[in-house]
């Protein structure tokens, strides 16, 4: 009895200080080791678009203060926020915090980055369409100056 009552609360003790790992719905997937991003992105690939629905969907993790290089999507985005606080940029305006919730729409052709807040990892599902042209163009690194502009 002693037992038992020794695992329940720690058990109790575990779950209430955050201890127990919180389940996800998809995995995180496999380390990103492009040359596209600073910091550890985990990448996965939910679904490849086909000649019947053509719908790139995939889930992308990252650890706190990651971020991509600035990139563009020639036929548009759309990024769900499932965990955590990020950052999202346009070319030309300010950066934007996003969190759990938020749905981002990354126009056609439009310069942008986003990434995890520097004390919180980031999660989102991006959903891509029209995948004969919509391969990400990859642009330059976003420098600390630029990633930094979110705290002040």
């Amino acid at each position: 009895m002693k037992r038992v009552l020794y695992f329940t609360i720690l058990f109790l003790a575990a779950t209430s200080t955050g201890v127990v790992a919180q389940e996800t719905i998809f995995p995180k997937g496999e380390i990103a080791t492009t040359k596209t991003h600073t910091g550890t992105v985990w990448l996965n690939l939910l679904n490849k678009p086909d000649s019947l629905i053509d719908v790139a969907i995939a889930t992308a993790t990252f650890a706190p203060g990651a971020r991509l290089n600035w990139h563009t999507h020639p036929a548009g985005q759309i990024l769900l926020i499932t965990e955590g606080i990020g950052y999202y940029q346009e070319k030309g305006k300010p950066v934007q915090i996003v969190h759990k919730g938020d749905i981002i729409k990354c126009s056609p052709g439009l310069p942008h980055w986003h990434g995890a807040a520097p004390e919180s990892s980031f999660t989102y599902l991006a959903a891509s369409t029209n995948s004969a042209k919509n391969h990400t163009v990859w642009l330059q690194p976003v420098t600390d100056e630029e990633y930094n502009s979110a705290k002040k």
